[in-house]
């Protein structure tokens, strides 16, 4: 087939698609907040039914999880606050920067006015009417015009450049004030939030003295293990569930686009050439989490001190790793996805759960603060949160599990400890 022909089939193509491909990409939008909220209302029922199976409010967890959560919000907000003055900090940087680009701009605009100003100055109307009394050569004196011409509008444009670089350095110092307000304002909320942090970091350590004993107690009992990892179990079986009828969903929504788009461009390109009708849109791909076995990296730095299927003092084995790290030490997102869980649970204190293509997740317990939240997407290798020992863990660190279909996998054979 000629490459003409081709060509315009190809254009003929896009053109029908466009108009589909923008309709599906609002409803695709639509889709993915109505999903959201359907995550937020089912998590809002499992809490329900969570909150139900507890034990009494006397319970030393209650206490425990109140003030793990209020360490884990203040912690949030002096990060956003960190980010806003690193972001604060960076603007006034760059408008510094150009306020000196400016400054140098403007004195070269000025020492250029200056000999076009001389130049003027010797060449100007007085020496163009002496050599019209000098009855000089008229090719020489038009030549002349011309070029004063040239050099006075030279200068206009100087002027109008000197003008504008004026007026925008006025800008600058203007928005470098606004920003160096902002910035001190940032500071002053940055150390009443770590005021508030310590306060509260100060009430948790009464509150873990107080019920230290019966914590121990609990932890050491091997039906409040059980529980716990039945809870989590619970969240995982939930939100699997939900998140496969929500893929099917979407899946379903793509076939019928295709099928709309194939038949639209075959419509369109009728009667052009033939074998148009088997033209396929591309899929997404799939399978990307898959493909990092044996080479992801740790959540966290740290060292591994417990190893899945090892005993537990508890009783039972360990369904995951726990990585012992120093606290505030900040744990990342093993790859991308959305996060669909982030709050405490009893057990594993602030959890953070993440669902990845092909039905994978990734769990991080035991966190000192949460920094993402429920409908987020996340990329491989982004800040989640800072490692702790929230739910009355004895060792600093974090917790993590791989989870495949809601079964637990052992992260050991896909990570590299290189």
């Amino acid at each position: 087939m000629p490459r003409l022909l081709l060509l315009a089939l190809l254009c003929l193509f896009t053109a029908a698609l466009a108009p589909l491909l923008h309709a599906q990409s609002a409803q695709d939008i639509e889709r993915q907040k109505g999903d959201l909220r359907e995550l937020r209302e089912r998590l809002d029922l499992l809490r329900k039914d969570l909150s139900a199976s507890e034990e009494s409010k006397a319970d030393v967890t209650v206490q425990l999880k109140q003030s793990e959560e209020r360490i884990s919000t203040a912690q949030r907000q002096l990060n956003l606050l960190k980010q806003e003055q690193l972001r604060l900090q960076d603007t006034l940087g760059n408008l510094k920067r150009e306020g000196a680009r400016l400054e140098e701009a403007r004195a070269q605009q000025q020492q250029q006015l200056e000999r076009l100003l001389h130049r003027q100055y010797t060449q100007g109307s007085s020496g163009t009417l002496e050599m019209i009394l000098n009855g000089d050569n008229p090719n020489d004196l038009a030549r002349d015009l011309y070029y004063l011409r040239l050099i006075a509008q030279a200068r206009a444009n100087l002027l109008a450049e000197i003008r504008a670089t004026m007026t925008r350095q006025r800008q600058l110092a203007k928005e470098t004030e606004e920003k160096a307000k902002e910035l001190a304002a940032v500071k002053e909320q940055q150390e009443e939030e770590h005021a508030t942090l310590l306060a509260q970091r100060n009430e948790h350590k009464e509150v873990l003295d107080r019920i230290a004993g019966e914590i121990k107690t609990q932890r050491q009992q091997i039906g409040s293990l059980q529980k716990d990892e039945k809870r989590l179990n619970q969240v995982i079986t939930q939100l699997t569930r939900l998140l496969a009828e929500q893929e099917k969903k979407a899946a379903a929504a793509r076939a019928k686009a295709e099928q709309e788009a194939r038949r639209l461009a075959t419509r369109e390109t009728k009667g052009q050439t033939k074998g148009v009708e088997n033209t396929r849109l591309p899929t997404p791909t799939s399978g990307k989490f898959a493909q990092l076995k044996g080479n992801m990296a740790l959540p966290v730095k740290g060292t591994v001190t417990a190893r899945y299927g090892a005993a537990r003092e508890e009783g039972g084995a360990w369904k995951g790793l726990f990585i012992s790290a120093p606290r505030g030490n900040e744990f990342k997102a093993v790859a991308g996805g959305q996060v669909v869980y982030a709050e405490w649970m009893r057990g594993l204190g602030n959890l953070i759960i993440v669902s990845h293509d092909g039905g994978y997740m990734t769990v991080y317990g035991h966190a000192d603060a949460l920094y993402r939240q429920v409908g987020d997407r996340v990329e491989g290798g982004e800040t989640l949160g800072s490692a702790g020992n929230s739910g009355g863990h004895s060792e600093t660190g974090l917790y993590f599990e791989l989870r495949h279909q809601g079964a637990t996998l052992n992260p050991m054979q896909w990570i590299s400890l290189k």
